[in-house]
């Protein structure tokens, strides 16, 4: 086997850093004394579910896309499987930056463009999901 996966080892640096950026989010926080739960706070809330939903979707993915990569070699497809994840993720956490964003607060104007990043983001996720699942029955098959 020479078939290193390399994008994928590219972006789960990405996707490590991102995760500690939004770790440290929640933890500053927290650290204004709501340790455990949310407390009702809102903003609290939203930070834990923009952290948390990273973690949820970006764990398989990598594994998946490693794979794939290892079967198929560092084709161009992997590559645009790997910077659109990142690019997806990116997106829904910034979508997530407002409350407009996550609870649908005030969506007007600007505000709106958080929902909308949240929107392309979760989409995005679904998408290269799709077609990293493609990728590997193609190649397999």
């Amino acid at each position: 086997m020479t078939n290193l996966p390399i994008y994928s080892a590219a972006l789960g640096a990405f996707l490590i850093v991102l995760q500690v950026v939004l770790m440290l989010s929640v933890g500053l926080h927290r650290s204004k004394g709501q340790f455990l739960g949310d407390g009702g706070d809102r903003d609290l809330e939203r930070k834990v579910r923009r952290h948390g939903n990273l973690a949820e979707n970006s764990g398989l993915f990598l594994v998946v896309i490693a794979l794939f990569e290892i079967l198929a070699g560092q084709t161009t497809f992997v590559l645009v499987l790997c910077i659109g994840f990142a690019a997806a993720r990116s997106l829904h956490a910034l979508g997530f930056a407002s409350l407009a964003g996550s609870h649908g607060d005030d969506l007007t104007g600007l505000r709106k463009a958080f929902a909308g990043m949240r929107a392309m983001g979760a989409m995005g996720t679904l998408l290269v999901a799709i077609g990293s699942a493609y990728g590997i029955v193609s190649t397999i098959a």
